[in-house]
């Protein structure tokens, strides 16, 4: 019953995803967005692994009030709205945002998942309409950087990429987007590469999976774990190796143990 479901859910996440990339939308918000109180924020809430202290964040009412003061910027309509790299790094920047904005007015939880609508809700202010993560994601970046989005957008889970302490900037974000990944697919506990004679495979996340139409051509997935995949690994790529998808834990990227033992019902994910 369990691979009902898992299969269920892939192919709902597909149909999702394809569904968002041919409706014509798009996010605008104002131009020269000030990013750096975001950068501030997570470096001082963001470790090196990625993971968030939610509990110390909520407690500083004065940081929680510069998260919603940063936000602020997204929302007034525009006349010389954001575009090019600006654009980009703006949207990525939201997306990480708004998520952890949604969190942190919902701590303790021990997962994105246990809340309504964490990803479709339409509750964000972006240039004068409420807007949902997914609609940040896959009607605003995928469909203007494809493959790249899935190494910066961070959906607060375990299995995530590991979320950057850093913002994003028009003039960085692909440099930090490519280190992404090579931070991403080096992670031993996101990834498992067996080099046995007889196994020869990369398992890596199932994010490769749900958005399999992003990593075509040139960017197909293989070729993105030869590239950005651990240099001691670069031989046994070159040999060529089959490619599996691990489990994903969607419990809460909290440095502490919250969320840890989470497990995701996959009933509630059809509903």
């Amino acid at each position: 019953m369990k691979t009902v479901f898992t299969h269920i859910l892939i192919l709902v996440a597909a149909v999702v995803g394809l569904t968002a990339l041919t409706t014509e939308s798009t996010v605008d918000f104002p131009a020269g967005i000030d990013h750096d109180p975001w950068d501030r924020l997570v470096r001082e809430y963001v470790d090196d692994r990625g993971l968030v202290d939610y509990a110390r964040w909520k407690a500083s009412d004065e940081d929680v009030q510069t998260l919603k003061g940063y936000l602020e910027q997204y929302a007034p309509a525009s006349e010389e709205p954001a575009t090019g790299d600006d654009k980009i790094a703006g949207l990525i920047n939201a997306y990480n945002a708004f998520t952890i904005e949604f969190i942190l007015d919902n701590h303790p939880t021990e997962s994105i998942r246990a809340l309504d609508d964490p990803f479709d809700g339409e509750r964000h202010l972006v240039g004068g309409e409420k807007v949902s993560v997914d609609r940040i994601e896959h009607q605003a970046l995928r469909p203007i950087i494809g493959w790249k989005v899935h190494s910066v957008v961070v959906c607060a889970a375990r299995s995530c990429p590991p979320l950057l302490n850093r913002a994003y900037y028009a003039e960085d974000w692909e440099e930090k987007m490519e280190e992404r990944y090579r931070v991403w697919l080096a992670r031993e506990d996101l990834n498992r590469y067996d080099t046995g004679r007889w196994r020869n495979t990369v398992e890596v996340s199932r994010i490769f999976r749900w958005y399999s139409e992003d990593y075509t051509g040139e960017n197909r997935i293989e070729n993105v774990i030869k590239r950005f995949g651990p240099e001691e690994y670069r031989e046994f790529f070159e040999d060529g190796f089959r490619v599996t998808y691990m489990d994903y834990h969607w419990g809460l990227n909290d440095q502490s143990d919250l969320g840890k033992d989470y497990r995701h019902s996959l009933i509630r994910s059809l509903f």
